[in-house]
């Protein structure tokens, strides 16, 4: 009798386990979805320069800190550590954010539009670098006219993006 109450309390939490290990398999699942766009122009990851063309980007690590950027055709892709943020707007779609600086651009956030949080990359050492130039032009110019400058130089780019 024990011997059967023993087996079918073990059965019982084998099934039980199961039952757990494939709910965790299926939020995983349903989480590494893809944010798919059309990127017109050449930017940077980090250290790493992409020719324009159609990426997906997807969440990497189990608390989904690392982004791959992966082109269309797999022959080109990055690796770049993130960090959560809000959205600011009331915007809704998937899409992806660059900073741009001149003639380049930097992939600055990355957004499914499912929910109110987005990915934000952490900033290169370039693009930093650059940052701390546009400052020293705009703090070494007129004061009338450094914002101008400094606006003229630097412009938020949207690339719209499909959730896959």
């Amino acid at each position: 009798m024990k011997r059967q109450l023993l087996r079918g309390i073990t059965m019982l939490a084998l099934m039980v386990v199961l039952a757990l290990a494939s709910a965790v398999a299926s939020a995983n699942a349903q989480s590494a979805q893809k944010v798919v766009a059309d990127v017109p122009f050449d930017f940077s990851v980090g250290y790493k320069t992409l020719p324009a063309g159609e990426y997906s980007v997807q969440t990497i690590a189990s608390a989904g800190d690392g982004l791959l950027i992966r082109s269309a055709d797999g022959k080109t892709s990055a690796l770049r550590l993130s960090e959560p943020t809000e959205k600011a707007k009331d915007k809704s779609h998937a899409r992806l954010v660059f900073h741009r600086y001149g003639d380049r651009y930097f992939l600055a956030q990355v957004w499914s539009g499912s929910n109110n949080t987005g990915r934000q990359l952490m900033k290169s050492q370039e693009e930093s670098a650059i940052e701390r130039e546009l400052s020293i032009i705009a703090s070494a110019s007129d004061k009338a006219h450094a914002s101008d400058k400094a606006q003229a130089l630097y412009e938020t780019v949207e690339v719209l993006a499909v959730l896959r």
